[in-house]
């Protein structure tokens, strides 16, 4: 009985461990219209996505600095990200940010990621940007970023 239990109770905090390490590295993504409305998690990383505004990007000569705005059609929310990019990165393309929101109301990403061919984009954000296209919600207008009048 002695043996079976400590197996038990090994298993449970192997189990409890593995959990807890799901949890840590789960990253939500998360609409930009639900950033702006301040509906987003507070404490830790979440993925953005939409569409690089087109005449949005700013960058620097000779800085990894960057700039952008990123939309789902509704909203528009600032990002800024410093590092190299993706080679199919640019404006009007999809693009998938990982990070945080930052104390000024913009996005500071630490991974860029851009879709990789013509006839693909991240489950995610095709369905926020047919969500929003298709006029199903209307956020709220006292977060960071901007929405457009619907």
């Amino acid at each position: 009985m002695l043996a079976v239990g400590l197996a038990v109770v090994g298993v449970a905090i192997a189990a409890t461990f593995t959990l807890r390490a799901f949890q840590d590295n789960m990253m939500f993504f998360v609409d930009i219209s639900d950033v702006i409305a301040g509906d987003y998690p507070k404490q830790r990383n979440f993925r953005i996505g939409g569409l690089v505004v087109d005449g949005s990007i700013e960058r620097q000569q000779g800085s990894m600095d960057l700039r952008f705005r990123v939309t789902d059609m509704n909203c528009e929310l600032p990002v800024s990200y410093t590092g190299v990019l993706p080679d199919l990165f640019r404006e009007g393309q999809g693009v998938v940010a990982h990070g945080r929101l930052g104390d000024e109301g913009v996005f500071v990403a630490d991974k860029i990621l851009a879709k990789h061919d013509e006839n693909y984009m991240a489950p995610e954000v095709a369905e926020s940007l047919a969500k929003h296209v298709e006029g199903k919600t209307q956020p709220l207008r006292d977060g960071p970023g901007e929405c457009v009048t619907l």
